[in-house]
């Protein structure tokens, strides 16, 4: 797995058209345990994303990950801005100056970003957040003898479900308490997608 700077730049403008056809769905989940909006302030940051990353060319991946990462967090409204911006921006820094990366230095930029969650939003897995997306990817990528993209998006897609029998104990679900128990976590749902969308693209090159 070589990722360089257009490879990346295309994963943002794949996780967008994800997140755009499946707007509705991460609202509808949002409504049920939270103020309704992830799937609308998901979809803009990340239109946002695509149309920033089409103004220039990139020489790093670090580069086109940071400019994902502050566009995010101006244009993301909640928590989920500075969340996702945090974990583009540690994954950022765990790659800076490389032109490209490998499956090693992916997994060492997940795992990153995984812990800016935790550290940005006070957070701990299993507490029903995205980063009960984020830790067990990246915990997969670091155990992998070698990449497999499919095996990582079937790890996303089992850690977000596992997600629904949580109760949630961070942001604005934690107000729901037991009841927040048997709802998929929004936040985990588009960490799901941002996975699922390397994946594909990845599935395509292969």
């Amino acid at each position: 797995m070589e990722l360089n700077a257009a490879a990346i730049k295309q994963w943002m403008h794949h996780t967008n058209e994800t997140i755009q056809e499946n707007k509705e769905y991460l609202t509808d989940l949002d409504q049920k345990i939270g103020d309704g909006d992830h799937g609308i302030n998901m979809a803009r940051g990340f239109q946002a994303v695509a149309d920033k990353l089409n103004e220039q060319d990139y020489d790093t991946v670090s580069d086109v990950l940071k400019d994902t990462a502050m566009t995010l967090m101006s244009k993301v409204g909640g928590a989920s801005g500075p969340l996702f911006g945090t974990a583009f921006l540690r994954f950022s820094t765990a790659v800076k100056g490389q032109e490209t990366i490998n499956a090693t230095d992916f997994a060492k930029g997940i795992r990153e970003a995984a812990q800016g969650i935790m550290d940005r939003g006070k957070v701990q897995p299993e507490e029903k957040t995205l980063v009960d997306v984020w830790l067990p990817t990246a915990q997969y990528l670091e155990d992998a003898s070698e990449f497999d993209a499919e095996a990582m998006k079937q790890t996303a897609k089992e850690a977000m479900e596992k997600t629904k029998d949580m109760v949630a104990a961070k942001g604005r679900a934690a107000y729901f308490k037991e009841k927040s128990a048997g709802h998929i976590d929004p936040g985990a749902a588009s960490s799901y997608y941002l996975f699922a969308a390397l994946a594909e693209i990845l599935g395509e090159e292969g």
